[in-house]
């Protein structure tokens, strides 16, 4: 758990460290294979809306998630499935947290933890199984979008609503980080309860983090992120519509399976 949370929390610096550093190259790797294309892709959609580029970002928006929806039905999958699990082994964990937890003796302690582990292999979960591709992802699409927007004249010259585009706005900013941090609370909810507790630190820190970024990056940056957000918002529920009650019938048939193999 811990492991997953530094990665995502380096990806996360990364791009602040990236939305900060400035190129004076137009020719290298990240520029022709992403920030090119996410121009291409900007200006062909404002050209559909007649030039509005507030639109054009809400259907780049859209695109890329869309895109990465695959991969993100096979993350809530694996998550269901694994709080499914984890409730079913709550009993056996709690006792077993209890022994540690009136514990003092060192080595005692040391075996305790490798029960929980054999705990976990035996019934086939992985506690550390959060299922953060698809964020990891998102993270060069989203530094490929801040260099895009500072790179293209017509987005920063161009209003949306009451903004533009390519100035900073402090209500754009405060809407990117209540929406994702609403969007936290939704997905926190698919999660294990021990899962729960230790990512309550991410609930915290993505929406400070995105809410810090966006007060010194143009508005489209957090227009992005919000529509980003509203849409993950819809997919959790439908999502959860759509795979319901399967996996109850996975949890109930994976011991087992497991015991007979």
């Amino acid at each position: 758990m811990k492991k997953n949370i530094i990665v995502i929390v380096s990806m996360l610096s990364l791009l602040l460290t990236g939305c900060q550093a400035t190129s004076g190259s137009s020719d290298g790797f990240f520029h022709t294979f992403l920030i090119n294309p996410l121009i291409w892709l900007l200006e062909f959609n404002a050209h559909l809306f007649h030039g509005n580029y507030g639109l054009s970002i809400i259907l780049a928006t859209l695109l890329i998630r869309i895109l990465i929806l695959p991969l993100t039905m096979k993350q809530y999958k694996t998550q269901l499935k694994m709080k499914g699990k984890m409730d079913n082994l709550k009993p056996e964990m709690a006792a077993i947290q209890e022994k540690i937890k009136h514990t003092k003796d060192p080595v005692k302690k040391q075996e305790l933890q490798k029960e929980m582990m054999a705990l976990y292999q035996k019934h086939g979960v992985n506690p550390l199984n959060m299922g953060c591709l698809p964020m990891l992802i998102q993270m060069p699409i989203l530094m490929g979008f801040y260099y895009a927007i500072k790179a293209s004249h017509e987005i920063a010259t161009h209003s949306f609503l009451w903004y533009n585009l390519g100035q900073a706005d402090m209500i754009m900013a405060v809407i990117a980080g209540v929406i994702y941090y609403l969007q936290f609370k939704v997905s926190l909810k698919q999660m294990p309860t021990e899962q729960q507790a230790s990512m309550k630190f991410m609930g915290l820190l993505s929406p400070v983090m995105i809410l810090f970024v966006s007060f010194s990056a143009p508005a489209a940056l957090p227009l992005y992120w919000s529509v980003g957000g509203l849409f993950m918002i819809v997919q959790t529920y439908t999502l959860q519509k759509l795979y319901k009650r399967e996996p109850k019938q996975e949890v109930l048939t994976s011991p087992e399976t497991l015991n007979e193999s």
